[in-house]
């Protein structure tokens, strides 16, 4: 009789744990055929300006953080300052930001912060060619812009639709870290429409695919290899990764792109409320079962919501069958309906719905009216403002001032108590008498220490105070 000899418990563990390893290893992505076939399309961008000496240097193609001194030679900061800081003097900064090809004929996308302020843009593309590219346009509010450079028969990357994107699934960057070219990053999408402070018109892709400065306005993609985002912001205390990285969706960025190409600006509706969130207990009093919408808290006299017969107290719900789930959700659906045309809102109105139709207008500062400084002004402090009525400024007794129109809700404006319809007269004790002048003021303004703000609230003058991130 034959003895059944059999293995040793460790002897099976191990080949357990080895089975389990390479079913495991078997099921992980493999990214080199993507890289392959798409790294020819994404470009590295260059760009250069000159400033007076002695400015601080900003993270050249990522969202105005100073790069930490070690990583400030590879973004052509490198340049001694003199001795007694060169007071007077001007030299020429560079940074560095990625791109991709969009049409074979010359069509670049990036961010706008990328190119922002550059007096001159170079392109270089995967052959090592350098070419000097042409701004056709760029939207600060989404953060897109188009470039044009003199080439043709360029490797073009094929888009994808980014509102098929699920939560938990691959996706891969590729794009220039610190002016290290074509490096590849890859993770998974940790959420989807993410609305972020002061960015109100982008529902952004958050991942944790690994994004530093360099990577601004390189693609991600999925695994078919198709752009389905823009890498534009991460989140960090430290001005490294720190695993939240923000990407804007491709039909949103393409959206922009055309109308950067037909037109070199954004046209955007505009509806003149100003919204704030929905809790539970305005639910409740509302009427309504979820605490979701944006309540309209004013509206412009002359814009098309009071036209159209829109009231303070209503609560949107619904946009042309597409539901406002919160408030930040509002500014997005609008946004992308052409001026002119008409939106059907759904509103929750002394506790019954009802339906009114609306004809949008032209936002305001694609006409050049005065609140032009205002989102300018909104990029640090969170709020945006309109000029003052003549007659509420005889009725405060004030010369200045403008009115809180909007606080974005996390902004520094939020903390430090500011709200819809405060009358702003002063901030770090210099007067505001126009949006422009307060564009100016808070351009300028510190963030290593507290700044106080006068503000008129139901008549009364009172002091708040804020701190700049």
């Amino acid at each position: 009789m034959k003895r059944l000899v059999l293995p040793s418990a460790r002897w099976l563990c191990l080949t357990v744990l080895l089975l389990v390893g390479h079913t495991a290893y078997a099921d992980l992505p493999d990214f080199t055929e993507l890289v392959e076939e798409a790294a020819p399309g994404v470009v590295n961008i260059s760009t250069s300006r000159t400033v007076a000496r002695g400015s601080n240097p900003s993270m050249g193609g990522f969202g105005g953080q100073e790069i930490p001194e070690i990583f400030r030679h590879f973004f052509g900061d490198s340049f001694p300052t003199p001795p007694g800081g060169g007071q007077g003097r001007s030299e020429e900064r560079q940074s560095l930001g990625s791109g991709f090809v969009i049409s074979d004929d010359g069509y670049v996308m990036t961010n706008a912060h990328v190119v922002q302020d550059a007096d001159e843009i170079l392109v270089r593309l995967n052959d090592r060619r350098e070419l000097p590219a042409e701004l056709i346009g760029s939207d600060t509010q989404t953060d897109v812009a188009l470039l044009k450079i003199d080439a043709s028969e360029l490797p073009v990357l094929n888009l994808g639709n980014s509102d098929e994107l699920k939560v938990g699934e691959w996706v891969a960057a590729i794009g220039s870290p610190f002016g290290f070219d074509h490096s590849v990053t890859a993770g998974i999408v940790s959420a989807i429409n993410r609305t972020l402070p002061r960015d109100a018109y982008v529902p952004f892709i958050q991942t944790d695919v690994a994004i530093n400065p360099g990577n601004s306005g390189g693609p991600l993609f999925n695994l078919d290899g198709e752009v389905v985002g823009i890498n534009s912001q991460i989140f960090t205390r430290s001005g490294g990764f720190m695993g939240l990285s923000f990407a804007i969706p491709i039909n949103v960025a393409m959206d922009v792109a055309d109308q950067l190409r037909e037109a070199g600006h954004v046209d955007r509706g505009w509806l003149g409320v100003m919204i704030q969130p929905v809790s539970r207990d305005l639910a409740e009093s509302f009427g309504m079962d979820n605490a979701s919408g944006a309540l309209i808290a004013d509206l412009d006299p002359e814009g098309p919501a009071a036209q159209g017969g829109l009231r303070a107290g209503d609560v949107i719900i619904n946009v042309n069958g597409d539901e406002v789930d919160r408030s930040s959700t509002l500014p997005r659906l609008i946004g992308r309906v052409a001026p002119g045309s008409d939106v059907e809102l759904t509103l929750m109105r002394d506790g019954e719905q009802v339906t009114e139709t609306v004809e949008l207008g032209h936002w305001p500062d694609a006409e050049g009216e005065q609140q032009s400084g205002a989102s300018n002004s909104q990029v640090r402090l969170g709020i945006s403002v309109a000029e003052l009525d003549e007659a509420v400024r005889e009725r405060l007794n004030i010369d200045g001032g403008v009115e809180v129109r909007q606080v974005e809700s996390g902004s520094v404006a939020a903390e430090a108590g500011l709200r819809p319809g405060d009358v702003l007269v002063s901030i770090d004790h210099r007067g505001v008498s126009s949006a422009d002048e307060l564009l100016s003021i808070v351009e300028d303004l510190p963030s290593d220490r507290a700044i106080p703000l006068r503000i008129y609230r139901d008549g009364r003058s009172l002091f708040v105070a804020l701190r700049l991130e």
